[in-house]
């Protein structure tokens, strides 16, 4: 083998997987629990499923002799459930809501779902024991199950837009609200991806270019984002790339009046702003370089927005990044637009665009 246990969790972590916490007791009423993804179904007839458990484990004894144990499926408020049933030598059942389910197995309350079984088989499995469980008694609840992958919590959606029914309207709209979802849930790895460099979500909302979510890196462009706010279209970077990318009657009327209201303020552009937006359009996304402090960041920034696109090829989000000057390069072929463009692509072909 050339690998070690590190890289194989690493690979492993690469395929999400639920959250339970298993619970049982021992023939002197004892409960225990200890936090599991290893959690699988085996078969719908008779009704079987399995995880298993490291032979090291304190509880190990107890679920190796108990006759039941309880598969609870955390729901995605209880972070702190799976982790209090996680750690070792404490009172693990302390404030938590537990109901008494068949043989005495608690229960935890407020689950996605749990699952009683009585155990009938356990195999020895490497420095693991797998325990498989006959199912005699479920129940589901309306809350969305908590989800784990590459090392950390996460939340779970659907996100295939297959099959939808509606008027283009009604289309663009969904896949708004789709790219929304699929772009917030992808944030922090593009952070990363961008070298920890602050990243905003933006839609066009009844006032323009609106950012509805920041991910403000380790290295925040400024103490004072906010969501809500409504960005300047012709000047900043998220602006020119809804102008550039998103073709429709209301973007064209706000850039026009943008632009008169400037020219009345004794700002004429003087075709600055096509010659930008000509540049987004040759480049797939739009830039804004050395910006003068503003009330949001008081610091001189530069700024990149790649848009993102649905099946239909309409833009449905801009994904911009935002980081004092010193910290970003200008340059269209830089690392960081290069890698932002890279993401945005990414969730255009997740939404269905073809490129």
């Amino acid at each position: 083998m050339n690998f070690d246990s590190k890289q194989l969790r690493q690979v492993l972590g690469a395929f999400p997987t639920g959250v339970t916490v298993v619970t049982t007791v021992d023939t002197s009423g004892n409960a225990y629990g200890v936090t599991a993804n290893s959690f699988s179904s085996v078969s719908l007839d008779p009704p079987l499923i399995l995880w298993s458990q490291s032979n090291q484990s304190s509880s190990h004894a107890a679920f190796k002799d108990s006759e039941r144990f309880v598969v609870n499926i955390m729901a995605d408020d209880q972070i702190p459930v799976a982790n209090q049933f996680a750690k070792s030598g404490i009172d693990k059942f302390a404030g938590i809501d537990v109901l008494q389910g068949l043989g005495g197995v608690p229960i935890i309350d407020g689950t996605a779902a749990y699952l009683e079984c009585r155990k009938v088989a356990a195999y020895p499995g490497g420095d693991h024991t797998i325990f498989v469980g006959l199912v005699e008694h479920i129940q589901r609840s309306s809350r969305n199950p908590l989800a784990f992958g590459q090392g950390r919590y996460m939340v779970t959606f659907a996100h295939d837009l297959g099959g939808q029914v509606g008027t283009d309207k009604e289309l663009s709209t969904v896949s708004s609200i789709e790219a929304v979802r699929l772009a917030s849930a992808a944030i922090a790895e593009i952070c990363e991806e961008i070298g920890q460099r602050t990243l905003g979500l933006a839609v066009w909302g009844n006032q323009g270019p609106t950012i509805v979510r920041w991910e403000p890196s380790k290295m925040p462009v400024s103490p004072h984002l906010q969501t809500g706010v409504v960005v300047n279209l012709t000047q900043s970077a998220t602006g020119v790339a809804f102008a550039a990318f998103m073709h429709n009657e209301a973007t064209a009327r706000a850039v026009k009046d943008e632009l008169a209201a400037r020219r009345d303020a004794g700002q004429p552009d003087d075709g600055q702003f096509a010659a930008r937006v000509a540049e987004a359009r040759k480049h797939g996304l739009a830039r804004a370089i050395g910006q003068a402090p503003s009330d949001r960041h008081h610091v001189t920034v530069n700024a990149f927005s790649a848009p993102v696109f649905d099946a239909k090829g309409q833009m449905v989000l801009a994904l911009s990044t935002t980081c004092p000057a010193d910290r970003m390069e200008p340059d269209w072929d830089g690392e960081v637009p290069q890698a932002l463009l890279r993401a945005a692509r990414r969730l255009s072909k997740r939404l269905g665009h073809a490129g």
